[in-house]
């Protein structure tokens, strides 16, 4: 686990400030070493820098000023092959192919005897190298044989091209701005903005979305000219024309028509998740299993206990969480495995708030619980944790999941809209929801954010106008079925929100997180099963909680869904604080004419949803984002 960075400039070589100041960016991602790879007047060298081993240093000079086309720099985290034989840029034995790897391979043991039998050889135990030797024998074709995450840059002088991809659903994030100076990439944004070809600018069209949905949807970012790779996508770079060309290097399977049935579907998914723990278990260092005391993580750590008996577990326990943690205590008892609680205080939580708000990369409606989650894991010297997210939106675990099966029917009804003429809030709430036409829009409003209409009367007329409001081209394949609405939670839900957050929160301590819930073949699996058997309307993860039953205690099993969030609702009523910082920037932001004073006022002062706070959060992350990456 890493962090990458890099430029190509196509028509005249800058200073090597600038990747030195990128990689410098980033170093929160990858503390044990660091390296460059420059490129220019067709030579290419590596250096070591300021934060590499000794040993590193003792084999590369140590990058100063100098100038150059392409740069590659990179921050180690060492998790696989600690030694020096893991350290990036990695080169081919000729010097002619150059990789940057952000993530982790889990059958790159595989890939490396199939290798091994085609006549190539290995250095390292490390599955950088399996990569760079996979592309030598296959090319593009090697990233749909990896089964992991990952972030990676491929400089090809052979071919004379340079390569960026990321994993299936985006568990590791890319970001990217090309213009006619050239492509500038990085494991978070912060790397780009110290590029000299980029400058931070708001991107009204990505905050359109992101307070629609709680998160910007890929490839936009609330960046202007910075966007997101998306999943299972190959970005090539023609080092001789400059011609960029995309690529899917793969889809989400369709739903078979072919008879399951749930006992032999269980089993399968026993099977599979049982052997997507065993590959991800494996570390040159310690590991852990986060558990919330729902049945997504307890499963993974009840399964985990075979492949490594001394497995160490933990809950984040905050206010109103007694539930959750009690049933994570029971169990980690009833496993056998060893379990530790870490409570944080009021005082805890609200101590790094605009630090931990600011680490973001836009504006967000919550308290993000998974960096403290990933502080406690750091203090206590695990590197590796895995994580129970993926389950939800694999396996149909939410709660507004359970409420399509209404809206496929209310939504015959949707012709009334034009009739509703009130202004009052319980109106607009109806008309919105006779607003939503398509799956899409289904998916959109159990986001559970502000409505367009909302928006619109936010924003100043003068924003609002050049707004691309029309956001079918975020359209998926519009299912009218369950299939459908698995194709929103799987691409924006999981790729554009979740693990998203999720590899910042983890990376800002330097820990990785690992997703067994999303291997390769797990997903395709899950995702070809008939409806009928991944969806009942009922109950969410009706699947899951059948392959989870011979593992977990009643009291798991049965407990309502309730997602792993921090309760900010309660520290906005009932912490000064809190109240006072939400002023504090809400006054700042009103005067910065982005947004329409009186709707913050209104929003501010008449909370009566239940949800309506979720609104002023947006509006306050974005107050701090701004200031952020925008006030010098």
């Amino acid at each position: 686990m890493c962090g990458i960075s890099g430029y190509y400039s196509f028509h005249k070589s800058i200073s090597s400030t600038n990747i030195l100041e990128m990689n410098q960016a980033i170093q929160h991602r990858g503390p044990d070493d660091e390296g460059f790879w420059l490129y220019d007047y067709e030579q290419g060298i590596s250096f070591s820098g300021n934060d590499s081993t000794p040993k590193i240093k003792e084999q590369f000079p140590v990058l100063q000023e100098r100038s150059s086309d392409i740069a590659l720099g990179f921050r180690r985290l060492s998790i696989i092959d600690l030694s020096e034989k893991g350290h990036q840029p990695m080169l081919s034995e000729n010097e002619q192919i150059i990789i940057t790897f952000n993530g982790e391979i889990y059958n790159f043991k595989k890939l490396r005897k199939e290798l091994e039998s085609l006549g190539h050889s290995f250095r390292s135990n490390s599955d950088t190298e399996v990569i760079l030797k996979s592309y030598q024998e296959w090319g593009n074709s090697t990233f749909s044989k990896l089964d992991g995450m990952f972030a990676i840059c491929i400089v090809d002088l052979t071919n004379k091209k340079l390569i960026l991809a990321r994993d299936r659903v985006g568990m590791k994030p890319l970001f990217y701005h090309q213009s006619e100076k050239g492509v500038v990439w990085g494991s978070e944004i912060k790397a780009l903005l110290k590029n000299e070809f980029v400058k931070p600018e708001i991107n009204w069209n990505g905050v359109y979305t992101n307070f629609l949905f709680q998160t910007t949807l890929a490839p936009q970012t609330c960046f202007q000219d910075i966007l997101s790779l998306e999943p299972a996508s190959i970005i090539t770079i023609d080092l001789t024309d400059h011609k960029i060309t995309k690529e899917k290097f793969w889809t989400l399977p369709s739903p078979s028509e072919k008879k399951v049935s749930e006992e032999e579907a269980v089993s399968k998914i026993d099977e599979l998740l049982s052997e997507s723990i065993s590959e991800q278990l494996y570390a040159d260092v310690p590991v852990a299993v986060m558990m919330s005391g729902g049945i997504d993580s307890t499963l993974i750590a009840s399964k985990s206990k075979p492949f490594n008996p001394n497995i160490n577990t933990y809950t984040i326990s905050y206010p109103f969480s007694e539930e959750e943690v009690k049933n994570a205590s029971l169990a980690a008892q009833h496993f056998g495995v060893s379990h530790d609680i870490k409570e944080v205080s009021d005082d805890e939580a609200l101590e790094q708030l605009k630090e931990n708000i600011q680490h973001f990369e836009e504006p967000y409606s919550s308290f993000e619980v998974l960096i403290n989650a990933a502080k406690y894991a750091h203090d206590k010297d695990f590197k590796v944790v895995l994580s129970g997210n993926g389950a939800d939106e694999l396996f149909a675990g939410y709660s507004h999941t359970l409420k399509l099966n209404r809206w496929l029917l209310m939504r015959n009804f949707n012709f009334v809209k034009p009739f509703i003429f009130t202004k009052d809030k319980f109106s607009q709430r109806i008309k919105n929801y006779f607003s939503q036409d398509d799956m899409f829009d289904f998916f959109r409003q159990s986001q559970i954010s502000m409505m367009p209409s909302e928006v619109k009367s936010l924003l100043q007329k003068s924003i609002f106008k050049n707004i691309n409001t029309d956001l079918s081209g975020y359209h998926a394949s519009e299912s009218k079925s369950y299939s459908g609405y698995f194709e929103y939670d799987m691409k924006y839900s999981l790729s554009s929100h979740h693990v998203f957050r999720d590899d910042l929160s983890a990376m800002k301590y330097s820990v990785e997180f690992r997703y067994p819930y999303l291997s390769n073949n797990l997903i395709n699996y899950v995702a070809s099963l008939p409806e009928n058997i991944r969806f009942n309307g009922s109950k969410n993860k009706p699947l899951l909680r059948k392959t989870a039953e011979k593992y977990l205690p009643e009291s798991v099993l049965n407990m309502p869904k309730k997602g792993f969030s921090f309760p900010v609702h309660y520290f906005i009523k009932n912490e000064k604080r809190v109240r006072d910082f939400i002023v504090e920037n809400l006054e700042s932001l009103k005067k910065r004419n982005f947004f329409n004073s009186a709707v913050i006022d209104e929003w501010w002062n008449h909370q009566e949803h239940e949800y309506d706070w979720v609104k002023i959060w947006q509006l306050v992350t974005f107050e701090l984002w701004y200031q952020k990456y925008f006030e010098k």
